[in-house]
């Protein structure tokens, strides 16, 4: 009994979070667009999360290079490590983490602040004074998550890289120019172009599942705090949902 009920909450909340996309697509093409909202957000999405994203992604490549040195001296193959390193941090390892750290950011944020306004009746105001709630609150940040996430990526990854190339140097000696010519002739579009696309993807995730959760909180303050929460945690699962279903679709056009 209790699993058929949670079966039919689960396809309940899927189609709502659906529809809830659905209607995101049709507000984009209607005008007006909030241009001055839109880029308000992108610097509260972006800029504001920079530094936790490059202090992570810092602590990520020298981690993973401290970690991999061992078992590479071990085999006799530590000249790799720089390869290794590179294509585990863009193919993988940055986009995901750099996505589970936007989503526990950014998602409870836009949980927490759209709830808010839905408890206080702010979003109720809006729809009668004439302006589109959707459209001001809930596009211009799906929008700036979409865009921002695959711009973080990309910086921390360069960020992570830089952490490798230390942590590289902590017990050997390797030149910056080396280091990172070996990086990038080791990888190819096959595995630049995937690891950004999917960033989108990411990033659209985070926006919609963050707004969803807000924009229909239940009243109180722990109805906010529930959706700060569970738009972290519905976020991050479906950014590996998307990874796993994004590795399937490059492997199948042989871009692995």
């Amino acid at each position: 009994m209790q699993f058929g009920t949670n079966t039919r909450e689960f396809f309940d909340q899927t189609g709502k979070i659906s529809n809830f996309a659905g209607r995101f697509f049709s507000s984009v093409a209607k005008p007006r667009f909030e241009t001055a909202e839109f880029f308000n957000q992108c610097f509260l999405i972006g800029y504001k999360s920079l530094a936790l994203i490059a202090l992570t992604a810092f602590i990520m490549g020298l981690v993973l290079t401290m970690q991999l040195r061992p078992s590479l001296v071990e085999y006799g193959v530590q000249s790799q490590l720089p390869v290794m390193v590179g294509i585990a941090i863009v193919r993988e390892i940055g986009p995901v983490i750099t996505a589970l750290i936007f989503a526990g950011k950014i998602a409870s944020s836009i949980g927490a602040e759209l709830g808010s306004m839905k408890v206080t009746e702010q979003i109720d105001a809006m729809d009668v004074s004439g302006t589109n709630p959707y459209k001001y609150l809930v596009t211009t940040r799906v929008i700036a998550t979409t865009l921002m996430l695959p711009v973080l990526t990309v910086l921390g990854d360069a960020v992570s890289l830089f952490g490798a190339y230390i942590g590289v140097n902590i017990r050997s000696v390797t030149s910056f120019q080396l280091f990172f010519t070996q990086v990038f002739q080791s990888l190819s579009y096959g595995d630049l172009v995937p690891a950004v696309i999917k960033t989108f993807f990411f990033g659209f995730a985070v926006g919609i599942i963050g707004c969803y959760k807000g924009y229909f909180s239940s009243k109180g303050t722990r109805g906010v705090g529930s959706s700060a929460n569970s738009a972290v945690v519905l976020s991050s699962v479906l950014i590996f949902v998307i990874d796993l279903l994004a590795v399937q679709i490059t492997d199948l056009l042989g871009l692995n």
